[in-house]
């Protein structure tokens, strides 16, 4: 068919509806018009929610008689005049589309009078122009508009909103949300006919008032203030104040009051990155409130970028997200002493009942009327994973890692729970072939153990120990995560998030010192490894965009390296394995077959990532000899191990030793907080790990118990 140009009207009506998607964007529309046009007091009624009526009345400063023509024109405006003034645009309209699109879509009616005025005028609009001249009538001061009948030639939208109870509350949501940013404006809204409103709030001084006028006593009662700068910062300027919930509130949805410059936007990453925080202190079910309020320099915030203004994007965005985060976190910590739980009181009677049940495998009724069984005592499964006192740490002698002290607030395990894997990006074949492979060689026995496991501790070096049902098993760390981290690589192919290294790494350098370590090479002379090293890096050279592509490891032109990719959440691997990583990506990937290469480049990143053991032995029991000043001195292995605990401290190296335990205490915490609830989400383990060794039964409780019972 032919391209032709569409008529101006049906353009319009286009541009209408992606302007004015719903009643609710009306209304936000002209209540922000009201605030740009500095009234003090804003009423709404709507009827129908939103179809039939929205009325927004306003003390502002009017609209003159003179502009009254041009009005409801497309791209009207006067909050602009040049496109260089949306780089310091304050105000919240700044496209002119807003009344125009609603006159493509409904019957527009505005009355308006100006200070000094006599008397005020009103005027119709239909399809963007005046369906008459203004005429002189009795107003107050500042404006009203009326939209009646909206999406009336729209039957698809019309229909899609035939629930009048559906928008409403929308309505009520935007208004609420302005209450509480704008304090010293006055906001109602209510149902056409309605003797009382839904939303009144009165200007106040103080932001805890507005809150309380809106949302009730009851959520100010658990708010803490906040405050956040960065003004020493070189390269932007930005305060943030606000009022965040503590670890007593309790909500079924999150609320989160987001203003940018004085503008209400949505930020779903911002949103995200609180939620993760609040997710280690609150009940599953519960959502935090938050209100925060967000200044930066007009130039920094791209306000042009959705067609309802409701997102605008940030300079140094990611930034200014991590900086809020750290300051809810600390926040949370810091108020997290004391925590309020509501109890219900239990049916004495149903109570009574169940305890006179006297067959120990007779079914109990509940309180709620549900049935549950009493399980046999050889059965029962008494390691609670949200409980402390049920892994193995906690009987060990010693002084608690910091690392778990701090855990509760940060413990990752929530934050993996609210993040899953991306949409696969990549649509090649050779891909989904191995993603297939990894499905079809699935032991559903091992994943059902991997999904409902419960850690216990780490028993040595390589294995921890895990619970299921009444089953106790060794795992080897080392494996699962190798597993993992493959399967994740080939998972989030394409996706990646990036690490970004200090300082660039060159390539020659980190081969250099892989070949050196490598006892394979020992019988190579230093002239033939620096070639080998020149021949890696080069190849690495050839194909760097592509690995960055796939695998987002970054290799720039001058042959450095200055990008990892984010294989897991919260993890960061080992970096004294960096040049045994590039060693084999130079070496061992096969870059002419499709399959074969992303085979091997995601098993090497497997490799790299996995969990092995920390290079400095473990200082623990009889490791601390290895950390002895003068190993010359030592006596007879026989007669250390006799007096393992007379070593005296001045012989030891304090600072090797300090940097082994450090060491081995954050693998501990990451197998923990990290890898466990990572393989629950994620992890889907292959058929060879059932005979290789990986999981290894150790113990039954139903035997168990038979032993200890004849004792």
């Amino acid at each position: 068919p032919r391209i032709r140009r569409l008529e101006e009207s049906v353009v319009n009506r286009i541009a209408a509806g992606e302007v004015i998607q719903r009643p609710s964007s009306a209304v936000k529309e002209l209540v922000e018009n009201s605030i740009d046009a500095g009234a003090s007091t804003v009423s709404v009624t709507v009827k129908d929610g939103g179809l039939k009526l929205i009325q927004v009345s306003d003390d502002g400063h009017g609209i003159r008689c003179e502009d009254l023509p041009i009005l409801c024109e497309r791209h009207t405006t006067s909050k602009l005049s040049a496109y260089e003034d949306l780089q310091t645009i304050k105000s919240m309209g700044f496209r002119g589309e807003a009344l125009a699109s609603m006159t493509y879509v409904g019957h527009v009616t505005v009355t308006t009078i100006t200070e000094g005025q006599l008397h005020g005028y009103r005027v119709s609009y239909r399809d963007g122009v005046m369906e008459n001249d203004p005429k002189p009538c009795a107003a107050v001061k500042g404006t009203q508009v009326m939209v009646e009948n909206l999406f009336y030639n729209m039957v698809a939208r019309r229909k899609t909103l035939q629930n009048s109870n559906d928008d409403y509350p929308k309505i009520v949501d935007f208004i609420s949300r302005f209450a509480v940013h704008h304090i010293n404006v006055n906001f109602s809204c209510r149902k056409h006919g309605a003797n009382r409103a839904d939303v009144h709030s009165g200007s106040t001084s103080s932001r805890l008032d507005a809150i309380r006028n809106v949302y009730g006593a009851s959520v100010v009662r658990d708010l803490m203030e906040i405050q956040v700068s960065d003004e020493n910062a070189v390269d932007e300027i930005f305060k943030m104040d606000g009022f965040i919930s503590n670890a007593n509130y309790v909500a079924k949805k999150t609320t989160m009051i987001l203003f940018i410059n004085d503008r209400l936007v949505d930020c779903t990453s911002l949103k995200r990155a609180t939620e993760f925080v609040y997710s280690a202190i609150l009940p599953q079910a519960s959502k935090p409130f938050i209100y925060m309020s967000i200044n930066l320099p007009p130039e920094h915030v791209d306000v042009n970028i959705h067609p309802t203004k409701k997102e605008v994007s940030l300079l140094n965005q990611e930034r200014i997200i991590e900086k809020i985060k750290d300051a809810i976190e600390e926040k949370l910590m810091n108020c997290n002493n004391t925590r309020i739980f509501q109890t219900q009181a239990l049916n004495s009677s149903a109570l009574t009942q169940a305890n006179t049940r006297k067959d120990k495998g007779t079914e109990v009724s509940t309180p709620t009327g549900e049935k549950s069984q009493k399980i046999p005592v050889s059965q029962m499964v008494r390691t609670d994973p949200r409980d402390p006192s049920g892994r193995l740490h906690t009987y060990w002698q010693g002084q608690t890692s910091n690392l778990e002290k701090k855990s509760g607030l940060v413990a990752v395990r929530n934050i993996v729970r609210s993040r899953r894997n991306p949409k696969d990006a990549g649509d090649l074949s050779s891909r989904h072939e191995l993603v297939t492979e990894i499905d079809y060689n699935l032991h559903p026995g091992l994943f059902d153990i991997v999904k409902n496991c419960t850690y216990v501790g780490v028993a040595d070096e390589v294995f921890a120990l895990i619970q299921h049902n009444t089953l106790l098993y060794l795992v080897n760390v080392v494996n699962v995560s190798k597993e993992l981290m493959y399967q994740q690589a080939l998972c989030r192919f394409g996706n990646f998030n990036a690490i970004q290294l200090s300082e660039p790494a060159p390539l020659l350098e980190l081969l250099t010192m892989a070949l050196k370590d490598d006892e394979s090479m020992s019988d190579v002379n230093e002239k033939e490894k620096l070639e080998i090293a020149e021949v890696n890096t080069e190849i690495l050279k050839e194909n760097a965009e592509m690995i960055n592509e796939y695998f987002s490891i970054h290799i720039d032109q001058g042959g450095n390296l200055t990008r990892l990719p984010v294989v897991l959440d919260q993890y960061t691997p080992d970096m004294d394995r960096l040049p045994e990583f590039m060693l084999t990506l130079g070496n061992d990937i096969a870059w002419d077959v499709e399959k074969e290469c992303f085979r091997t480049a995601a098993a090497a990143i497997g490799n790299f990532y996995a969990l092995h053991p920390p290079i400095l032995p473990n200082p623990s029991g009889k490791g601390i000899r290895l950390y002895k000043k003068n190993k010359d001195s030592m006596e007879s292995a026989g007669q250390a191990d006799n007096d393992l605990t007379s070593t005296d401290e001045d012989d030891i190296d304090q600072e090797l030793l300090a940097e082994a335990e450090a060491a081995w205490a954050q693998r501990e915490w990451t197998i923990q907080h990290v890898l466990f609830p990572s393989m629950r989400l994620f992890l889907k383990p292959p058929k060879s790990m059932a005979t290789d060794g990986t999981f290894v039964q150790i113990a039954s409780l139903d035997k168990l118990y038979k032993i200890f019972e004849r004792c």
